[in-house]
């Protein structure tokens, strides 16, 4: 392409200050160095995280501002940097918020799907060689997760990067590059919900209602979609939940509730909210020597505290990322998936607005008026 080996100026936006709104800004993205790849980004996702990584009061995070955030993205490459092999100019791409090296050992590992090659510069919001590629006013503007979708274009590391079908809707199938693929692989991987279990869903954002997809998928027999916001109860039972929950329709404690309803507890139970009170209710849901509870929701901010019982007697209690998809190999994998039929993406779009609506973007997600909202690039 004509902008090879140069600096673009395009617009993106970005955050210059914790719990402020963005603005788009014009900004200039270098060229891609070693092991980079330069991606014209086309649409991109409005996720929680970033909500989260914007207002949630973590002191050690207040330092990585100003930022562009977005991680839920897709587009096309632009141009490659030295030493890229597996990418090429026009190639439709999904950028990662986790990377997959293929040589260290947790990639060599299959009991994870974590990556330790970009794991700490990625949650320092820089690429590997501690920079980051965006310049701002003079200022330098850190890539959340070492991507930085919510710009016209983005430079981010070639292990970070999913390359995909040529056919596919890159305004649909961003939403493989988080939400719908961590939920719905916290049910079918990590949790590993079984054939005629009971399954209780904590949250209906586009993870959780993924992850009501993912035990249908799986095969539970009961599936407990709960939420404050009866709005999402319709998208719930369209994706497979049985029955659904609100816990200000109760005068008792959210688990209790279920574990009456359930006969005893739920054999599975995956919290998508990043709420440690929330979490503590998933857990305590769960059955007595067996039940497993699943952390999807992300927080810093708060800690979780338990009785040695809750686990003394038989539960499990364990984390989910992203799914525990190995990311550059599974993605391309889910894009297939879809495009056979086999995976609902589409029913998770609600909204379609221009970058420049970013901040409404937001309030509607927290005020649950959206899913997933396409910004446009």
């Amino acid at each position: 392409m004509a902008t090879a080996g140069k600096v673009i100026k395009c617009k993106a936006v970005v955050a210059w200050e914790h719990g402020k709104p963005m603005s788009i800004e014009e900004v200039e993205v270098a060229s891609p160095k070693e092991h980079e790849v330069r991606v014209k980004m086309v649409a991109c996702g409005v996720c929680h995280s970033d909500w989260t990584y914007m207002n949630e009061m973590v002191p050690s995070r207040l330092s990585q501002f100003p930022v562009v955030l977005g991680h839920e993205g897709a587009g096309v490459v632009e141009s490659v940097g030295p030493g890229v092999t597996k990418f090429s100019p026009g190639d439709k791409v999904i950028p990662l918020f986790v990377s997959q090296c293929g040589k260290c050992e947790c990639c060599l590992s299959p009991k994870t799907n974590l990556c330790k090659q970009n794991w700490a510069s990625g949650h320092q919001a820089l690429l590997p060689d501690g920079t980051c590629r965006i310049t701002c006013k003079g200022q330098q503007i850190r890539q959340f997760a070492s991507i930085g979708c919510f710009s016209e274009y983005a430079v981010v590391p070639d292990i970070n990067l999913a390359k995909i079908h040529p056919d596919a809707p890159l305004d649909l199938v961003f939403l493989l590059g988080c939400g719908i693929s961590t939920g719905y692989g916290a049910a079918i991987n990590c949790a590993k919900v079984e054939p005629g279990s009971t399954c209780a869903v904590f949250g209906l954002g586009a993870v959780g209602l993924a992850a009501v997809m993912g035990c249908k998928a799986a095969g539970a027999k009961k599936i407990f979609a709960i939420d404050i916001n009866p709005d999402k109860f319709e998208k719930a039972r369209q994706l497979g939940a049985t029955d659904c929950v609100n816990p200000k329709d109760h005068s008792k404690p959210i688990q209790e509730v279920l574990i009456e309803m359930s006969n005893g507890g739920v054999d599975f139970a995956l919290e998508s909210v990043g709420s440690t009170v929330v979490m503590r209710s998933a857990l305590e849901s769960c059955r007595i020597g067996w039940g497993t509870c699943v952390i999807i929701g992300w927080t810093e901010a708060q800690e979780l505290s338990l009785r040695p019982n809750d686990v003394l007697m038989g539960r499990t209690l364990k984390g989910a990322y992203f799914g525990g998809w190995k990311s550059v190999e599974s993605v391309p994998m889910l894009v297939e998936e879809y495009m056979k039929g086999k995976l609902k993406v589409d029913e998770f779009v609600t909204h379609r607005l221009p970058m420049k609506d970013i901040n409404k973007a937001f309030d509607m997600l927290i005020t649950g008026k959206s899913i997933r909202t396409v910004i446009t690039i």
